[in-house]
C-alpha cells in the first residue's frame, strides 16, 4: 500500500511539473510588455473615479473585440467582460482586474502624471491611479492578448472581468463586485474559480506575497451625526459643543481597540477620515459630522466593535449634554483565499515567479471587494511587487506620491496567464 501511494505522489509530482511552465507563455508575455506599460500609463494619466470609468471601459472593451473574445460593456454600469473560449470545452476560470481611481492630488513627477480635476462629495479634488489599479487593468489586458494567441491549447473557458468602483461607488448608488454579481457575471459560462492580483509599492519587483485563508480585512464605512447647540464662540456655556463631543467620541473609539478587542487574534482599526463642522471661527456650531472606516479579519471581534460603537457614541453625547446617531454600512466582507485552491496553485505561483520569490505573507488591514467572488466561488488573491530595488521608503498606496516601478508588469502578465491555463489543465 505504502509503494501505491509513494508511485501517485511521484505520478502527480511529474504531472505538476510538466504543467508548470509553458515557454511559450513567457515569450509571448515578454512580446506584449512594452504594450503594458503603455497602456498603463495612458490609464494613469487619465484616471476616472468610481462609477465614472467611461473612456477606460471603452478602450478595454476595444482592445478585447480586436482580440477576437466576446465582450459584453456596462456590466455594473462601466465594467467590461470578455470571454476567450478554448479550443475544447472544461471548466471555467475568471481573471479579474479593477479599473478605477481615486479621489487623490497626484505629486510625482513622472512625465505620464495625472492633472485631471474633478468635483467628489461637493469637494474640487484631483483624480489619480494612487492604488496601483491602472496596472492591473493594464496586466490583464496583456494576459488576454497572450492567451488569445493560445487559444488552440486552451482547454475550457477564459472570463475576463474588469470591474469598475472597487474603491466603492458614491453615495446612493450601487457598483463593485457586488452589483456585477447581481447581474450575473459570474454565470453563462459559470465561473468555477477566479484569480485576482493587487500590486504592492511595498514589495520589491519580482516578489509574490500570499496567504491562505483570510488575507484581507471586511471593511465598514460609518457615520456619526452629533447635535449640539449652537452658541457664540466667545461664551462656550451658552451652548452644547459638537466638536468638543465629536473630540471625545474620537478618544473612546480608539478604546475600544486599544483595551477592548483582543488583537492577539486578528489585528483591528477605527479610522476617523473626515470631520465636518462650523462654519466660522467665533461660533460654536450646532452639529459635527464624523466619517470613517473599520478593519476587521475576525467575525467575532468584528461584532464586538460594532456593538460597542453603538453603544458607546450615543453614551458619550449624552455624558456632555447633546445626542449622537452612528450608522454602520458594510462595504466588504474578508478576503478568503481557498486553502485548497492556494495549495493547488502555489507550484504554478513558485514555478513563474521562482520559489525563492513567493512569500507566505501575515493578514492586512486593506480591504478589497474581490471579497464578494470569493463569497461565489473559490479565489485566489496575492500582491505583486512594485517597489523598485533602490526604493529604500516607498510611499503607500492612496498617498500623492504613490508610484510603482513598471518592470514588475510583465510577471503579472506570466502568473496570471500561467494561473488560469494550470487551472483549466488540472482536472
Amino acid at each position: 500500500m505504502k509503494n501505491n501511494f509513494l508511485i501517485l505522489f511521484i505520478l502527480c509530482s511529474t504531472l505538476i511539473q510538466a504543467q508548470e511552465i509553458d515557454p511559450q507563455i513567457n515569450l509571448l508575455a515578454d512580446k506584449v510588455e512594452d504594450k503594458v506599460i503603455s497602456w498603463r500609463r495612458d490609464f494613469h494619466q487619465n484616471p476616472e473615479l468610481s462609477n465614472r470609468e467611461f473612456k477606460t471601459a471603452k478602450k478595454i472593451a476595444q482592445h478585447l473585440k480586436d482580440l477576437g473574445l466576446e465582450v459584453t460593456e456596462q456590466v455594473a454600469k462601466t465594467g467590461v467582460v470578455g470571454i476567450l473560449r478554448g479550443a475544447t470545452e472544461g471548466k471555467t476560470v475568471a481573471l479579474r482586474a479593477d479599473i478605477d481611481a481615486l479621489p487623490v492630488t497626484e505629486r510625482t513627477d513622472v512625465p505620464f502624471k495625472s492633472t485631471i480635476k474633478t468635483t467628489f462629495l461637493d469637494t474640487e479634488v484631483g483624480v489619480s491611479h494612487a492604488c496601483g489599479h491602472d496596472t492591473h487593468t493594464a496586466i490583464l489586458m496583456g494576459v488576454a492578448e497572450v492567451l488569445s494567441q493560445h487559444k488552440e491549447k486552451i482547454t475550457g473557458t477564459v472570463k475576463f472581468i474588469f470591474q469598475p468602483a472597487e474603491e466603492g461607488p458614491p453615495p446612493g448608488e450601487e457598483g463593485g463586485a457586488k452589483l456585477m454579481i447581481k447581474e450575473g457575471v459570474l454565470d453563462n459560462p459559470s465561473v468555477d474559480a477566479i484569480f485576482g492580483l493587487h500590486i504592492n509599492s511595498g514589495t520589491p519587483v519580482g516578489t509574490v506575497r500570499y496567504k491562505p485563508g483570510g488575507t484581507m480585512a471586511a471593511v465598514e464605512r460609518f457615520v456619526i451625526k452629533v447635535q449640539g447647540k449652537q452658541a457664540h464662540g466667545s461664551a462656550p456655556w451658552n451652548g452644547i459643543d459638537p466638536i468638543v463631543i465629536a473630540a471625545k467620541i474620537i478618544d473612546g473609539l480608539q478604546t475600544i481597540i486599544s483595551r477592548e478587542a483582543p488583537l492577539v487574534n486578528e489585528a483591528a482599526v477605527i479610522t476617523v477620515g473626515k470631520i465636518t463642522s462650523g462654519v466660522r471661527f467665533n461660533i460654536i456650531p450646532e452639529t459635527a459630522e464624523m466619517i470613517g472606516t473599520i478593519r476587521t479579519l475576525d467575525p467575532e471581534m468584528r461584532t464586538l466593535i460594532l456593538r460597542r460603537m453603538h453603544e458607546m457614541v450615543p453614551a458619550i453625547a449624552t455624558s456632555y449634554g447633546g445626542s449622537a446617531t452612528v450608522e454602520i454600512q458594510n462595504n466588504t466582507s474578508i478576503t478568503y483565499n481557498d486553502p485548497e485552491l492556494v495549495k493547488q496553485m502555489l507550484p504554478t505561483l513558485e514555478a513563474v515567479a521562482g520559489k525563492e520569490n513567493v512569500v507566505l505573507t501575515k493578514a492586512t488591514t486593506g480591504g478589497e471587494d474581490f471579497a464578494f467572488f470569493q463569497e461565489k466561488v473559490p479565489g485566489f488573491y496575492f500582491f505583486l511587487g512594485g517597489k523598485a530595488i533602490t526604493t529604500l521608503s516607498p510611499p503607500s498606496h492612496h498617498t500623492p506620491d504613490f508610484y510603482i516601478d513598471e518592470s514588475g508588469l510583465v510577471l503579472g502578465v506570466k502568473i496570471m496567464s500561467h494561473l488560469a491555463l494550470e487551472y483549466l489543465e488540472t482536472p
